[in-house]
């Protein structure tokens, strides 16, 4: 019997999966706790029916990986995809994470996996004409709610000039902001978060991210015990994402729930963080974990958990996602391109609103990859396309 089911022909397949690289400098350096950024890797995907209908995926690929990624969307899974019905995306998705076993089942691989399953699931609410957000069941129907991050350390920048910033996102309507921590110790470090709460008040939510700052727990303690008194929302990424024991002993130790997940790839990893308490907030990208389609289902087994999922960057793919899951709480939104200058590739913005996102009425995700941003940034010789014979 066929996989693709008895309910009469097959009306639409896959007939070309289409992946390039697309590098974009920074304009200023920008550092976190642990490594200096100067530009960013995104590997962008374009799948394709027979219907002649569209899906854009895409994923970060570090400073210099972009390569590694498209070469496993398009000689690795693309051969997967071809031919088949594109609405079979929990069948398509076990397809490819069984081709890619041996491979890596996290890394460059999942991100390969998560950039094609994002086309499917673009692709397919283009074909029926919905937002994505509706497509994947709704549950908030006109906006999400959001936090500004930034808060980067930046040469000369001073606590003053953090302070600074970030109330420019609270007068612009935002109730919650994050910043980075970690880089400096743990005087310096507090002067920082004590500039940042006074400028933003007292009923703002502060958010701090350590980029996984610490490699012990007692170098993390030391340094939240300084921390703590202002009444951070979270910790996020305190250690290596591997080191999941000291993320759940720091959870014990101090009183600011530990946020982690970004980097995490696969429901398997999410649930020894879950059942091993080392995050209050989960922070699964759809774009690195596996997709969306593997997204739901972390976000499925956190709420069993009673844990929240508030997901990490491209709050262009997340904010349809915290719209279509009840337990997810924020869309992390950049509010420049200084950072997260992905938005640069794309046609269209997301609109602010009172501090949340206004969900997108348009089919799909309700963006296309800009024409002339690719032909500024892809990489010479990334671009290649895999056909249905």
């Amino acid at each position: 019997m066929s996989d693709e089911g008895t309910g009469g022909p097959r009306a639409v397949a896959v007939a070309a999966v289409e992946a390039q690289v697309a590098r974009v400098p920074l304009e200023q350096a920008t550092a976190f706790a642990t490594r200096r950024v100067t530009a960013r890797d995104y590997v962008l995907v374009t799948v394709t029916g027979d219907d002649g209908v569209t899906g854009h995926g895409f994923c970060y690929a570090g400073s210099s990986g972009g390569e590694v990624v498209r070469t496993a969307v398009t000689e690795l899974l693309a051969g997967v995809l071809l031919g088949r019905d594109p609405f079979l995306v929990e069948r398509i998705w076990q397809e490819m994470y069984q081709e890619a076993l041996l491979h890596g089942r996290t890394g460059s691989v999942m991100r390969a996996i998560s950039a094609l399953d994002i086309a499917l699931w673009d692709r397919n609410a283009r074909a029926v004409g919905l937002p994505l957000h509706r497509m994947l069941g709704g549950y908030r129907a006109e906006t999400v709610p959001a936090y500004a991050s930034g808060g980067y350390y930046l040469q000369d920048k001073t606590p003053e000039d953090l302070g600074a910033e970030l109330a420019a996102y609270v007068e612009s309507g935002f109730r919650a902001v994050k910043m980075k921590t970690g880089r400096f110790s743990p005087a310096e470090e507090e002067a920082r978060v004590a500039a940042a709460r006074s400028a933003v008040g007292g009923d703002v939510l502060l958010m701090l991210d350590a980029n996984n700052a610490w490699s012990d727990l007692p170098g993390a303690l030391r340094t939240m015990e300084r921390l703590a008194p202002y009444d951070p929302f979270w910790i996020e990424e305190p250690f290596s994402p591997d080191d999941v024991d000291n993320h759940a002993r720091l959870a014990r130790a101090t009183p600011v729930p530990v946020a982690t997940g970004e980097i995490e790839a696969g429901r398997w990893r999410h649930k020894e963080l879950l059942e091993k308490e080392a995050a209050a907030v989960l922070q699964t990208d759809a774009a690195v974990c596996g997709g969306i389609t593997e997204f739901r289902r972390i976000a499925a087994t956190a709420a069993s958990h009673g844990v929240p999922v508030a997901p990490h960057w491209f709050h262009d793919l997340h904010a349809h996602l915290v719209a279509a899951t009840p337990n997810c709480t924020y869309v992390e939104f950049f509010p420049d391109d200084r950072v997260l200058n992905f938005r640069r590739l794309v046609d269209t913005q997301l609109e602010v609103r009172d501090g949340e996102l206004v969900l997108p009425q348009t089919p799909g995700l309700g963006f296309g990859f800009d024409p002339d941003a690719l032909e500024r940034y892809t990489v010479p010789g990334s671009a290649a396309t895999a056909s249905a014979a």
